[in-house]
């Protein structure tokens, strides 16, 4: 039996052991292993209530020696997630081997909490806008990337254009060179307003001719620092892209810190459909950014760990991460004109140890399409 296998039935044994001494008995029934987290599964012994477990989320953690504990439920079944000891990175570009070709106008945001490739198809009508929110540190930017690299692999320029936003000029910086561009990216609050009016008056002109194509997606990072800057003006443009754009082919991707009314305006927030939440700092932050009580989103653990928010269901996903060499190299190819290689195609999974799933190297599934 290796190392981590006996680790796992130390820490399912230890779970059972801290739930009977507070008088909130389970049994392990199994789990999974993703990239950065080990989630048991819980099945409740007659009369202990599902709270009961949850509040002993700070125990549980104490007594694993891990930073955090999450509980969940899951149909029948308990869920607790605690952090792995030695995380695993999710490669973009291990993805992009893997997933051949995506419905038109979706993006790649990571692996699920089964170990599949997770996409969002931004044009459903599920979907149409989405809003990126977590403290410093949760990942947003990097998501951002992956969302407009995976767009920018799997589309034409000619089948679908990008407008970036960068306020602080970084964040968006490695992709100034994609051919997906529809306007140089824009980096002061002067010429995102710019760039919002021009959106809106494309807008106004498919309302007029029934047109929807190329398909636009606009991404915006640090929202609340231009709408600090910017007020009322920014506010009344994105509040008449959310409601309207989708309808002609134009979408939005935003982040933010912290998506209060307050920050970012009341109609616009509600023209948000899906909510991806990274790390927030506390039970009532979660509340606020994924609009649900009790999902655990303070409990994340950053770097990439996110609450997928859609139709009132919370899907749990690590981002893919792509490093400044593998942006170099995409945006080169893009601009030469050339499509990246396909190496590989997503193929079925394999078996399970004893109900522990293993490392995702081991575990290529099917894929995941939200919508």
């Amino acid at each position: 039996m290796g190392r981590s296998r006996r680790r796992l039935d130390y820490q399912a044994d230890k779970l059972e052991q801290v739930l009977a001494a507070y008088k909130a008995p389970a049994r392990v029934q199994g789990g999974t292993v993703t990239p950065r987290l080990v989630r048991f599964h819980l099945l409740p012994a007659r009369g202990t209530k599902v709270a009961a477990i949850a509040n002993l989320a700070e125990e549980l953690a104490l007594s694993l020696g891990v930073p955090s504990a999450r509980v969940s439920r899951r149909g029948g079944q308990i869920e607790v997630e605690i952090p792995r000891e030695q995380p695993a990175i999710v490669r973009l570009d291990r993805l992009f081997q893997e997933v051949a070709d995506v419905p038109h106008a979706t993006a790649i945001l990571g692996v699920d909490d089964e170990g599949a490739p997770l996409l969002l198809r931004i044009a459903s009508p599920e979907v149409a806008h989405a809003l990126i929110c977590g403290t410093t540190g949760s990942g947003k930017t990097v998501l951002a990337r992956t969302m407009i690299l995976s767009l920018a692999r799997y589309h034409s320029a000619h089948d679908l254009g990008l407008v970036l936003i960068d306020p602080k000029g970084r964040g968006y910086a490695p992709l100034a060179g994609l051919p997906h561009l529809a306007r140089p990216v824009a980096t002061t609050a002067a010429e995102a307003l710019s760039v919002l009016k021009w959106l809106v008056g494309l807008m106004e002109r498919r309302d007029r001719d029934g047109a929807t194509s190329p398909r636009l997606v606009c991404f915006i990072d640090e929202l609340a620092d231009l709408m600090l800057v910017a007020g009322h003006d920014m506010e009344a443009l994105l509040t008449r892209l959310t409601q309207r754009g989708r309808s002609a082919g134009i979408h939005v991707v935003a982040c933010t810190q912290k998506p209060t009314t307050a920050v970012i305006g009341s109609l616009v927030k509600s023209n948000f459909p899906v909510r991806i939440v990274g790390s927030v700092v506390s039970p009532e932050d979660a509340k606020v950014a994924t609009g649900l009580k009790q999902t655990g989103a303070e409990k994340l653990l950053g770097r990439g760990d996110f609450l997928l928010v859609l139709k009132g269901s919370t899907h749990r996903f690590q981002a893919a991460f792509a490093n400044s060499e593998t942006m170099a190299q995409l945006v080169e190819k893009l601009r030469g004109g050339r499509k990246p290689s396909q190496n590989g195609q997503v193929a079925a999974a394999t078996g399970t140890d004893g109900g522990f799933i293993g490392d995702l190297k081991d575990r290529v599934t099917q894929l995941r399409l939200v919508k």
